[in-house]
Protein backbone atom coordinates (compact mmCIF):
# COMPACT_ATOMS: atom_id res chain seq x y z
CA UNK A 1 0.00 0.00 0.00
CA UNK A 2 1.14 3.46 -0.92
CA UNK A 3 1.08 6.26 1.53
CA UNK A 4 0.03 8.66 -1.40
CA UNK A 5 -3.31 6.66 -2.10
CA UNK A 6 -6.69 6.17 -0.28
CA UNK A 7 -7.84 3.55 1.12
CA UNK A 8 -9.56 1.15 -0.87
CA UNK A 9 -12.45 0.79 1.08
CA UNK A 10 -13.21 5.04 0.95
CA UNK A 11 -12.07 5.87 4.33
CA UNK A 12 -11.84 9.12 6.19
CA UNK A 13 -8.85 9.94 3.86
CA UNK A 14 -10.78 9.51 0.36
CA UNK A 15 -12.27 13.79 0.67
CA UNK A 16 -13.00 15.37 -2.76
CA UNK A 17 -10.14 17.12 -3.80
CA UNK A 18 -10.30 21.46 -2.79
CA UNK A 19 -11.76 23.40 -5.70
CA UNK A 20 -9.86 24.47 -8.80
CA UNK A 21 -8.75 27.74 -8.95
CA UNK A 22 -6.88 28.27 -5.73
CA UNK A 23 -9.16 28.34 -3.38
CA UNK A 24 -12.63 29.80 -1.98
CA UNK A 25 -13.67 32.55 -3.70
CA UNK A 26 -10.88 32.24 -6.70
CA UNK A 27 -12.56 31.71 -10.25
CA UNK A 28 -13.83 28.42 -9.93
CA UNK A 29 -14.20 28.35 -6.08
CA UNK A 30 -17.46 29.23 -4.51
CA UNK A 31 -17.92 32.68 -6.24
CA UNK A 32 -18.40 35.54 -4.59
CA UNK A 33 -18.52 36.20 -1.04
CA UNK A 34 -21.31 37.11 0.60
CA UNK A 35 -22.02 41.42 1.33
CA UNK A 36 -20.41 42.36 4.75
CA UNK A 37 -22.48 45.20 5.26
CA UNK A 38 -19.32 47.15 6.80
CA UNK A 39 -20.10 50.74 5.66
CA UNK A 40 -24.05 50.13 6.20
CA UNK A 41 -23.10 49.42 9.90
CA UNK A 42 -20.30 52.49 10.04
CA UNK A 43 -23.00 54.44 9.20
CA UNK A 44 -25.95 52.90 11.49
CA UNK A 45 -23.09 53.39 14.42
CA UNK A 46 -22.67 57.08 13.83
CA UNK A 47 -25.96 58.51 13.23
CA UNK A 48 -28.37 55.80 14.88
CA UNK A 49 -27.63 53.56 17.84
CA UNK A 50 -23.90 53.21 19.09
CA UNK A 51 -24.87 49.71 21.08
CA UNK A 52 -26.36 48.01 17.91
CA UNK A 53 -24.48 49.20 15.46
CA UNK A 54 -21.02 47.86 17.06
CA UNK A 55 -22.54 44.58 17.03
CA UNK A 56 -23.07 45.42 13.44
CA UNK A 57 -19.58 46.30 12.78
CA UNK A 58 -18.16 43.03 14.78
CA UNK A 59 -20.14 40.64 12.73
CA UNK A 60 -19.37 42.62 9.39
CA UNK A 61 -15.78 42.12 10.10
CA UNK A 62 -16.02 38.18 10.38
CA UNK A 63 -17.60 37.92 6.79
CA UNK A 64 -14.74 38.24 4.63
CA UNK A 65 -11.95 36.35 7.75
CA UNK A 66 -14.86 33.78 7.70
CA UNK A 67 -15.19 33.76 3.50
CA UNK A 68 -11.17 33.35 3.13
CA UNK A 69 -10.86 30.71 5.87
CA UNK A 70 -13.25 28.33 4.03
CA UNK A 71 -16.13 28.38 6.33
CA UNK A 72 -19.14 29.18 3.78
CA UNK A 73 -21.87 29.00 6.27
CA UNK A 74 -20.37 31.00 9.09
CA UNK A 75 -19.58 34.15 6.26
CA UNK A 76 -23.15 33.58 5.70
CA UNK A 77 -24.13 33.38 8.83
CA UNK A 78 -21.78 36.96 9.89
CA UNK A 79 -23.16 38.33 6.87
CA UNK A 80 -26.87 38.42 7.88
CA UNK A 81 -26.54 39.24 11.30
CA UNK A 82 -24.62 41.85 10.50
CA UNK A 83 -27.58 43.31 8.43
CA UNK A 84 -30.50 42.31 11.10
CA UNK A 85 -28.07 44.23 13.42
CA UNK A 86 -27.70 47.21 11.30
CA UNK A 87 -31.23 47.12 10.48
CA UNK A 88 -32.47 47.53 13.78
CA UNK A 89 -29.88 50.34 14.68
CA UNK A 90 -31.36 52.44 12.14
CA UNK A 91 -34.63 51.21 13.29
CA UNK A 92 -33.91 52.24 16.86
CA UNK A 93 -32.49 55.51 15.88
CA UNK A 94 -35.61 56.89 13.86
CA UNK A 95 -37.44 55.98 16.77
CA UNK A 96 -35.21 57.45 19.18
CA UNK A 97 -35.31 60.62 16.53
CA UNK A 98 -39.03 61.04 16.59
CA UNK A 99 -39.93 60.55 20.26
CA UNK A 100 -37.06 63.49 21.18
CA UNK A 101 -39.35 65.29 18.39
CA UNK A 102 -42.37 64.82 20.38
CA UNK A 103 -40.86 65.59 23.64
CA UNK A 104 -39.51 68.96 22.50
CA UNK A 105 -43.47 69.61 20.94
CA UNK A 106 -44.63 68.89 24.04
CA UNK A 107 -42.28 70.44 25.82
CA UNK A 108 -42.43 73.54 23.76
CA UNK A 109 -46.08 73.77 23.47
CA UNK A 110 -46.65 73.72 27.51
CA UNK A 111 -43.80 76.07 27.95
CA UNK A 112 -45.71 78.74 25.99
CA UNK A 113 -48.71 78.24 27.76
CA UNK A 114 -47.90 78.67 30.96
CA UNK A 115 -44.96 81.97 29.82
CA UNK A 116 -48.25 84.07 28.85
CA UNK A 117 -48.09 86.12 31.68
CA UNK A 118 -45.95 89.22 31.03
CA UNK A 119 -48.39 90.45 28.68
CA UNK A 120 -50.44 93.15 30.02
Amino acid sequence: MSYNQPPSGGGYDSAPPPPPGGGYGAPGGYGTPPPNYLVWSILTTLFCCLPLGIVSIVFAAQVNSKWSAGDVAGAQESSAKAKKFAIWSAIAGVVVGLLYVVLIVILGVAGSSSGDLSTS
